[in-house]
């Protein structure tokens, strides 16, 4: 009998993981991690008083207001408007329905500048939807309504696709169990829906208002790009560069960074509670 066996190597379940790990990583590095690097290195060689001088400039600070006003105000109506179409999309059968949720995709291919024109062009005074809202005395070109019409426009897709699959993968049997006990439709949704797509809805508005922060092409068409009004923190960072004040265009930029990371890490740590607590329940 031969000496000890030698041991039996398990099978990997994906072949090639280190060349795929491998090409993963050094892809995050070279496309996301090197840039995000250097704009933090960039950032730090101003100095604390010229960054405070740069972010505290009135310019500056009416830009970041304009941004974060009009963010918050797109990602609040994306969060409603997309748990809607979501369910829409998930619950009923109509004509059309595939067409519609096709539709929903269409920022995501569109070019920003392409959807800032047509935007544009559709809510200008004598635009299809501008002419009728302009004799309704209200305006959107040019104006902080404009800058969240675009906002919400390239932003809507991410609230819609989170919560979709939840919304589909969810057992149906919990939602008749719960009315066999007599529960009514609002409480079904607030008791047994809504914390199971309480995770993916938070994710989906986090990813929204990162990327409604860093828009720049359907802004700058629609907003009209005035000073102190209409101008984003985005914009007003390209016109550094155009200016040859790299300190001021990374500084801003700095800080539209530090707001996303910020925000998805405390999005995170809710989803990580309310998932915790989903599981305790």
């Amino acid at each position: 009998m031969s000496a000890a066996a030698a041991p039996i190597r398990a099978k990997r379940v994906l072949p090639g993981f280190s060349l795929s790990l491998g090409t993963t990583l050094l892809y995050v590095a070279l496309v996301i991690l090197i840039p995000v690097v250097a704009l933090v290195l960039k950032g730090a060689e101003i100095g604390p008083a010229r960054f405070w001088a740069i972010v505290t400039a009135p310019r500056t600070l009416a830009a970041l207001r304009v941004t974060l006003t009009a963010a918050a105000a797109a990602t609040v109506f994306n969060a409603f408007y997309g748990l809607l179409m979501a369910w829409v999309l998930t619950r009923y059968d109509f004509p059309g329905k595939r067409i519609l949720d096709a539709l929903m995709d269409i920022p995501f291919a569109l070019p920003t500048a392409v959807a800032g024109i047509s935007l544009t062009a559709l809510y200008s005074a004598n635009g299809w939807f501008g002419a009728p809202l302009t004799g309704a005395g209200i305006e959107l070109v040019y104006t902080l309504g404009g800058v969240i019409l675009a906002m919400t426009f390239t932003s809507i897709p991410f609230v819609v696709r989170a919560i979709q699959p939840v919304l589909e993968d969810l057992d149906p049997a919990l939602e008749q169990a719960a009315m066999t006990l007599g529960a009514r439709p609002f409480a079904i949704f607030r008791r047994v829906v809504l914390p199971a797509i309480l995770p993916a809805w938070l994710a989906g508005s986090t990813v929204a208002f990162a990327r409604s922060l860093g828009e720049f092409g359907a802004v700058v068409f629609i907003a009209g790009n005035l000073p102190f009004k209409t101008e984003i923190a985005a914009l007003l960072a390209f016109i550094r560069l155009e200016e040859y004040d790299y300190q001021g265009a990374a500084a801003i930029a700095l800080v539209l960074l530090m707001f996303a990371l910020v925000l998805l890490a405390v999005s995170n740590l809710i989803q990580f509670r309310a998932a915790r607590h989903l599981e305790a329940r």
